[in-house]
């Protein structure tokens, strides 16, 4: 730690103001927002993140992906920058502070060293992925996907959502295809500031998540097939009903979870029957099953679990089952250098801190598949993301935002 690192604070009030400010675009119907990707409010986002970059004195750029860039300059910009940086877009049914926090905090890292005349040696670019959350367009993580080559730009751009729009049309009508291309270029290090979005750092009084890794994730689409009957003439000898085997699966993969404790994860997210008639038998039953461990070993045991079951299913019921994985990520470790930086900037401000696993999934796993990556996490109230209720104290956002602004001046090399 430098001199000029000691007893840094970024501006509380200015960063909650810019919560509160972002807030108001794409409110939700209870307190939240929805600012869905490339929606006509996912716009007036960029629009006002980038008014700020810029009168922060920073030059914003965007790549064909939509993602934005604003650089602060460096003493010596021949060397790759620091990133810092998270994502606008939320959930339909999102909070204030899922990504948010991320942008934001980056950004009142750099307003308190424009304050404070701090030079650092290294740039500081100030990222906004596109698409992060994948509630339009899936995957999520897109475009931190395609910068990092773990996704095709035609791929991805190719996406549609539920109206048949593609994700490339939809960054057309926003306008916000960008010129520079997306691609992985030289990028010294990259930090993520979230909320945890999960109860261990409030149940353990902690301020700060020093995030070391993120969890292995398997989605699937899974698909149950019966016999479409008359309701009223078809007696249960006779059925084979795809909604009652469904459920019946839905409780085995709630056991799969359950079995393993706080380490394992399986949602049901979304559930359909057809024919979707009060007085037909359901013959098919379409669901999605998101499955997810700290290990690839236990999740593919998780896996197989699952399918173990559906075969059950079909001994049990008659109903067929069908089950297609459409998307997988490793577990991801964060790089030491990055972890280590954050550790110190935690103990520089006196905030108490635990190492913590990721069980959702950030920008930051792509990143890391490139550049040295870590993530900076803040506790949320009762837990609860993906909620309008979602919720974290000013001072939380501080905290978070302090350790931030000491790990970029780390990483990026303050000058005097």
């Amino acid at each position: 730690m430098t001199d000029i690192q000691r007893n840094l604070s970024v501006n509380k009030s200015r960063l909650w103001n810019m919560h509160l400010e972002m807030a108001k675009i794409g409110p939700g119907v209870a307190g939240g927002n929805n600012r869905q990707a490339l929606t006509d409010d996912d716009r007036m986002g960029r629009d006002l993140f980038k008014t700020w970059c810029e009168a922060a004195d920073m030059t914003v750029s965007i790549d064909t992906m939509g993602n934005m860039f604003a650089r602060r300059a460096g003493t010596n910009q021949t060397l790759p920058p620091v990133l810092a940086g998270s994502h606008l877009d939320t959930q339909p049914t999102g909070g204030r502070f899922d990504g948010v926090f991320g942008v934001l905090a980056a950004l009142e890292a750099v307003q308190t060293m424009n304050d404070l005349g701090i030079k650092t040696e290294r740039p500081i670019e100030i990222v906004n992925w596109t698409n992060e959350e994948g509630s339009r367009f899936g995957p999520p993580m897109m475009g931190s996907a395609v910068f990092a080559g773990a996704l095709s730009e035609a791929e991805a751009k190719a996406t549609k959502d539920q109206d048949g729009f593609t994700m490339g049309e939809a960054l057309k009508e926003i306008d916000y295809v960008g010129k520079e291309p997306t691609q992985s270029r030289p990028v010294h290090a990259f930090i993520e500031c979230h909320i945890e979005q999960g109860p261990f750092l409030e149940r353990e009084d902690k301020a700060i998540g020093v995030v070391t890794g993120v969890q292995a994730m398997r989605w699937y689409k899974a698909r149950v097939l019966g016999e479409a009957r008359h309701a009223g003439t078809t007696p249960p000898s006779s059925r084979k009903d795809a909604l009652t085997a469904a459920a019946k699966l839905v409780l085995k993969i709630d056991a799969i979870m359950q079995h393993r404790g706080d380490a394992g994860r399986c949602t049901v997210g979304i559930f359909q029957a057809f024919p979707g008639s009060p007085n037909v038998c359901p013959d098919r039953v379409e669901f999605t099953v998101d499955m997810r461990n700290p290990t690839s070993e236990e999740l593919n045991k998780m896996d197989r679990e699952f399918r173990r079951a559906a075969e059950d299913l079909y001994i049990d019921t008659g109903c067929g089952v069908e089950i297609e994985e459409i998307w997988f990520s490793e577990p991801v470790h964060f790089d030491q250098t990055c972890i280590d930086a954050i550790r110190r900037g935690a103990n520089e401000h006196g905030h108490p801190w635990r190492d913590i696993m990721s069980g959702a999934g950030h920008d930051a796993v792509n990143m890391a598949r490139i550049a040295p990556s870590a993530m900076i996490f803040i506790p949320c109230k009762d837990g609860i993301s993906h909620n309008e209720a979602e919720y974290s104290s000013p001072e939380a956002i501080a905290a978070g935002a302090d350790v931030l602004l000491s790990t970029l001046l780390d990483l990026a090399g303050p000058t005097t």
